[in-house]
């Protein structure tokens, strides 16, 4: 038992480490922007989104929280709307051709449809709370797909997104104060 609890850790350790590795390439590629446009940009990525540019913007960058927190939140929520229109047409196309464009779209579907259930039930609430949790894969892209897969309004789906997105960004934002604030007293 104790062999299989430390083999899913190593796994599970091997695969945040992955991400990181990912997250910190991404990062270091928009490095020679001004710092406030650094983080807007940081935002915008699917696999970074805010809960890598509030940490990089405040705890590298030196930047003031509320100016990081409303840079990375608008970034964020910036191409909301663009995946909430278009994801369903661009994901039927994709499935259209073979090989890799194939084989990505299923995946995506896939994933969208193993996080919507967890959604479905409440709707805007559970996209909100969802989009809210400041874990990988819970951010506005993720979000956006299951709101298109479980077709909720796009007016809905996006307050929705939105909303979640702002409650990660302070979410994010109170633990790098608060993580800053105990480094430096001790």
């Amino acid at each position: 038992m104790d062999k299989q609890i430390y083999f899913i850790i190593k796994k599970m350790t091997i695969h945040y480490e992955r991400r990181f590795l990912v997250a910190h390439t991404i990062i270091q590629f928009f490095s020679f922007l001004p710092n406030w446009l650094e983080v807007f940009v940081i935002a915008f990525v699917p696999v970074v989104e805010l809960r890598g540019a509030i940490p990089w913007g405040t705890l590298m960058l030196h930047m003031p929280y509320l100016n990081v927190f409303l840079l990375a939140w608008l970034g964020s929520i910036l191409p909301a709307p663009f995946i909430l229109k278009f994801i369903p047409a661009v994901l039927t196309w994709m499935r259209t051709k073979k090989g890799v464009l194939k084989r990505l779209a299923e995946w995506i579907h896939t994933r969208g449809i193993n996080k919507s259930q967890q959604i479905t039930k409440y709707k805007f609430w559970g996209l909100m709370i969802f989009v809210a949790i400041p874990l990988p894969g819970t951010g506005v892209w993720t979000g956006c797909l299951a709101a298109s897969l479980i077709e909720m309004d796009f007016k809905r789906g996006m307050l929705s997104v939105v909303l979640g997105s702002a409650i990660a960004g302070v979410i994010v934002t109170l633990l790098c104060a608060f993580g800053l604030m105990a480094v430096s007293a001790s």
